[in-house]
């Protein structure tokens, strides 16, 4: 109960810093460089808070960079995992690593399709957009770099950058899918600071990506690596399928 207190309270931190540093930004815009295990400072806080004004518009060949490298990542995992279930099935017996990837592989595409159908409708629908919502994101959004205090920050700015606010959800999710009902987290998260429907669709793709496998010399080690990444699949699975029927429900 401690444990999720304290990533909830992470969630506050980071959008408190959202609602404030809401920006629309180009290409080349904005420039910003944070120190390593620096929070964010009132003088920094201004001038994000003044940029709001500007409204700088969004080069639509970013939309194009972000569809292609995502599109380009799911057909190389298409590849790789063709090519390994094709090699699993050449062989008369498998070992038990490749006995949990055959009769997991149907998931593991099904994964993929959902990521790219949800990619394709992600650019259909920004992709003539001139607005881009933006923040300066922590880029590696973990508990272990939440200090709590008197006053609890965040800790280990160094990768920081300008982006879309959902890179900082996707890490948090890939840190800690498996520590907390992320079901639940999100929806209190999105009762307070909502996503746009663009943001929500690029979410669930990113998060619907699994990686490739981590194989190790020990077959034991390597079965405990797919499992993890089956444990990854199966639970992002539900979670995304709880979302459909909730958007269901609510029409």
């Amino acid at each position: 109960m401690k444990y999720e207190n304290t990533f909830k309270i992470i969630f506050i931190f980071l959008f408190v810093i959202f609602l404030t540093m809401y920006i629309s930004v180009g290409s080349n815009y904005y420039e910003y460089e944070l120190h390593k295990k620096v929070m964010l400072t009132n003088e920094d806080i201004k001038r994000f808070e003044d940029d709001v004004k500007n409204n700088k518009e969004v080069d639509i060949d970013n939309y194009k960079y972000i569809y292609e490298n995502i599109s380009n990542q799911i057909e190389d995992l298409y590849v790789y995992y063709e090519e390994l279930i094709t090699n699993i099935e050449s062989n008369i017996y498998m070992s038990p690593s490749n006995y949990l990837i055959a009769r997991n592989i149907t998931i593991i595409f099904s994964m993929l399709n959902y990521a790219k159908d949800n990619l394709d409708k992600w650019y259909d629908k920004i992709k003539d957009k001139r607005k881009l919502r933006v923040v300066n994101i922590h880029n590696n959004l973990s508990l272990d770099h939440y200090l709590r205090s008197d006053k609890p920050y965040l800790v280990s700015w160094d990768n920081s950058r300008i982006d879309m606010p959902i890179y900082d959800l996707v890490n948090l999710y890939h840190n800690h899918y498996l520590d907390f009902d992320f079901s639940s987290i999100f929806k209190q998260y999105l009762s307070k600071y909502p996503l746009t429907e663009e943001e929500t669709i690029l979410f669930h793709t990113l998060i619907s990506i699994p990686n490739k496998i981590e194989y190790s010399v020990s077959e034991y080690k390597t079965v405990i690596n797919i499992r993890k990444l089956l444990d990854y699949i199966y639970k992002t699975s539900n979670l995304l399928k709880e979302y459909s029927v909730e958007k269901q429900t609510d029409k």
